[in-house]
């Protein structure tokens, strides 16, 4: 009877800690990533570039390339740029817009990335994943994972508090993106790949029950591997299906309707995950969630992000037309406006109760 695996695309090197970055230099002279020490590093202007000054000295055959920005003509500038210069890998050192313009110039010139990301925003900084800002708004494309992740948590903490936070509410609501996922099984028989299931709903569950603070290295080091193991689950099941379901359809709803007022992706997520667990009767887990996500400092209501109860009800029942094909609490509910209204008084009830 043959034995049957599988082989799982995730990187070679995660390295979580305080003081990780000290060792960057160690990680990248490992063999699998690079033989000749000839690297190209994209970083920001921002964070990345201030970590520059303490890192370059270690990195003797790196090239340095400054990325303006996370759009589309960005990254294919980046990969432009580093096309002729025979490197071994691309590092991006920065937020979340530089590790995804970085992995996309990667997989355009066939170069493993490695990602050392300044902040935990969201589960992007390990998925195959690059979204990019382009001509018809934002796009998402499909990149190979990270061979390796570096996550200073000194560095982190040293980051605005609102990048974690963002990356709180991207994580928990891989608990409603999960139960959207059983859902599409039991309606329309949509396979669900175990592993990647068990791995994005033990990362949410592991920050929504930590006690914890965004001021604790204990907490950071369970939101990071929160976030890796998210990014992970999704090359498991090869979409985005494990972290992503009615929550980051009214993210995406958010960010297409009211483009200039759109709070962080995190912060959209975490609300969108929240009302989806009360839309479908699960209003215990609802509120528990609220509980955690204000305990962290972020939204459980639209107007605590700046919306009014109208502007979230059209987001809401504009949120189905984000991911065509996907199948979720608000795809199996079609709810109409009244009904909207009518159930959100009821979760804001709720959770303030």
């Amino acid at each position: 009877m043959p034995v049957l695996t599988r082989l799982i695309p995730s990187p070679v090197v995660v390295d979580i800690r305080p003081g990780a970055l000290d060792d960057l230099a160690s990680v990248l002279s490992d063999q699998r990533i690079s033989h000749s020490g000839k690297l190209a590093v994209a970083v920001s202007n921002g964070s990345g570039a201030k970590l520059r000054e303490r890192i370059a000295p270690a990195l003797p055959g790196a090239t340095w390339y400054e990325v303006g920005g996370g759009t589309l003509d960005d990254a294919i500038r980046l990969a432009g740029a580093i096309k002729a210069g025979h490197y071994d890998a691309v590092v991006g050192l920065g937020g979340g817009k530089i590790i995804d313009c970085a992995k996309f110039a990667a997989a355009r010139v066939g170069l493993p990335l490695v990602a050392v990301p300044t902040n935990l925003a969201h589960d992007g900084l390990c998925s195959p994943v690059a979204t990019l800002d382009n001509d018809a708004g934002r796009g998402s494309y499909g990149v190979p994972n990270p061979i390796a992740v570096v996550i200073d948590l000194h560095v982190i903490r040293d980051a605005p508090a609102r990048f974690v936070r963002s990356g709180i509410g991207d994580a928990v609501s891989n608990i409603s993106a999960i139960a959207d996922w059983e859902l599409a099984n039991r309606v329309n028989g949509e396979k669900i790949d175990g592993l990647a299931a068990a791995m994005a709903r033990q990362a949410g569950e592991a920050v929504l029950r930590h006690p914890g603070g965004i001021g604790d290295n204990d907490f950071l080091q369970v939101l990071a591997e929160a976030l890796v193991l998210s990014g992970i689950a999704m090359s498991v099941s090869g979409d985005s299906r494990p972290s992503s379901g009615a929550c980051h359809e009214i993210n995406h709803a958010f960010d297409l309707l009211f483009p200039k007022r759109a709070a962080s992706h995190g912060e959209q997520c975490g609300l969108g995950a929240a009302f989806a667990m009360y839309l479908r009767g699960a209003h215990e887990e609802s509120a528990y969630m609220a509980e955690v996500l204000h305990r962290h400092g972020l939204p459980v209501l639209p107007e605590e992000i700046g919306f009014t109860v109208d502007e979230f009800v059209q987001v809401v029942e504009f949120a189905p037309q984000t991911r065509p094909g996907r199948y979720t609490i608000l795809e199996h509910l079609d709810l109409k406006t009244n009904q909207i209204k009518d159930i959100y008084s009821d979760y804001a009830k709720a959770i303030s109760s």
